[in-house]
């Protein structure tokens, strides 16, 4: 299924015993929907109060009812901040973890004198003058295979902090930015904390050269603040040909 939620009232992905999640949601509306126990597992753990276009959750089942009438039939139960936008077969080794795949993350700032009551939920506002261009080519530093150990939360619990992005770009229209992340994995906090040093860079207290210094200590001391969660959404994941 592909999932689309507003994550403010939500705990993240996970299930977890502090607070309501999307994983928790989806396993109750579909185990009544039906008739038989349904754990779902995602294809990215999103943290609490992130938001997201298109994750990817996938469950066994042995109903009869067709595949592409479950996120129709799901969504008659779901609250209206999570909605599935489709819903497949798919084959019964098939494991988003397995394969090869592409995600992308967006993190929006809000960058205006005042804040905008519409957005608050949805992006991060920021009121001091941002330099695009220069978070923009700082940025283009983190292009390609990196340890990204600066870039992760200490909390992350990983085998490896490689990760590999494709582009990174910042792009400023009226008073919306949106730095785009592309990759084929992301690390806990991994875009938060990428927002968080570019808009050190924006507002010039790191020049943009020095990102690659960061990534190079691999030290989460030297990347800047985490970005609040709010600002950030799953764009999409879509499996790699």
């Amino acid at each position: 299924m592909v999932v689309a939620y507003d994550g403010t009232n939500y705990c993240g992905w996970q299930i977890q015993p502090n607070g309501i999640t999307i994983e928790e949601v989806l396993n109750t509306h579909l185990s009544q929907l039906l008739g038989e126990e349904i754990v779902v597992k995602g294809a990215s753990r999103t943290d609490s109060g992130v938001h997201s276009m298109g994750n990817i959750a996938f469950f066994d089942t042995d109903t009869r009812m067709a595949a592409d009438k479950i996120s129709f039939a799901l969504n008659q139960r779901l609250p209206e901040d999570i909605v599935v936008q489709s819903s497949e077969q798919v084959d019964d080794d098939w494991n988003p973890h397995n394969v090869n795949s592409t995600k992308v993350y967006e993190y929006r700032i809000r960058n205006s004198k005042m804040r905008m009551p519409l957005d608050r939920l949805y992006t991060y506002f920021y009121h001091y003058d941002l330099d695009v261009e220069a978070m923009d080519k700082a940025a283009k530093y983190l292009v390609g295979e990196h340890d990204f150990t600066s870039f992760a939360s200490v909390k992350s619990q990983v085998n490896s902090f490689v990760r590999n992005l494709y582009d990174v770009s910042v792009v400023r229209n009226g008073d919306i930015i949106t730095i785009r992340c592309e990759g084929n994995g992301f690390l806990y906090n991994m875009v938060r904390i990428i927002a968080g040093t570019l808009i050190q860079v924006g507002c010039h207290k790191i020049e943009p050269e020095k990102v690659k210094e960061i990534l190079d200590a691999r030290d989460r001391e030297a990347a800047g603040p985490t970005a609040p969660a709010e600002g950030l959404v799953m764009i999409s994941w879509t499996e790699d040909c």
